[in-house]
């Protein structure tokens, strides 16, 4: 699907996915505590890329980092910058983050890679370690499964990787792959978390 269609897609339910999703204290603990981890190994600037409704980017800016939010839905960023206003937000696309060249020393993905198609993602991927600085470190989450096996997602069509092709692609990308994590919840589909830092 084209940015403009998920972009709509989401657009057309912010107000209800802020209300059900865009608050820290309504995810996981253990994901809490795993971006908190991740943040702990960062100095320097840090893009929460495809940040939704914003809650991930405050909660870090809380914990003291220099993190920008940017998500290609406008009203995510309006909404956001009204319910976390000491936080910084922008629209942008992935696929051009708009800072130069190793500026960035973490990114956080954070399930905001799942829509991509699977042949835009290695593009997206290549374009998040062009923004970050060597050693720079990058978090994703995403679905465990079948790679670039498409589902029906709430809002609009998502794809499942496997932690093997994840790790593969973000190796091509030029990341070394640090860490690895999987979890099943019951009720929920399949979890999978990656840690990389750029070589």
């Amino acid at each position: 699907m084209t940015d403009a269609q998920v972009s709509q897609a989401y657009a057309a339910r912010a107000a209800e996915y802020t209300a059900v999703l865009g608050a820290v204290d309504k995810m996981h603990e253990l994901d809490r505590h795993r971006i908190e981890r991740w943040a702990e190994r960062i100095s320097g600037r840090v893009i929460d890329a495809g940040c939704g409704p914003g809650h991930w980017t405050n909660f870090l800016h809380q914990r003291g980092l220099d993190i920008e939010g940017v998500d290609f839905v406008p009203e995510f960023i309006e909404s956001a910058r009204t319910r976390f206003p000491d936080a910084s937000f922008r629209v942008s696309s992935l696929r051009a983050l708009g800072v130069p060249d190793g500026s960035l020393n973490g990114v956080l993905a954070w399930y905001s890679l799942i829509h991509l198609d699977p042949e835009e993602l290695p593009v997206v991927l290549s374009e998040l370690a062009r923004t970050l600085a060597s050693q720079g470190h990058l978090l994703v989450g995403f679905f465990e499964g079948a790679s670039a096996e498409p589902f029906e997602h709430a809002i609009t069509t998502a794809y499942y990787w496997s932690l093997d092709q994840m790790s593969h692609m973000l190796q091509t990308a030029g990341f070394e792959v640090l860490d690895v994590e999987r979890r099943q919840d019951p009720g929920n589909r399949p979890h999978a978390a990656i840690a990389a830092m750029v070589r």
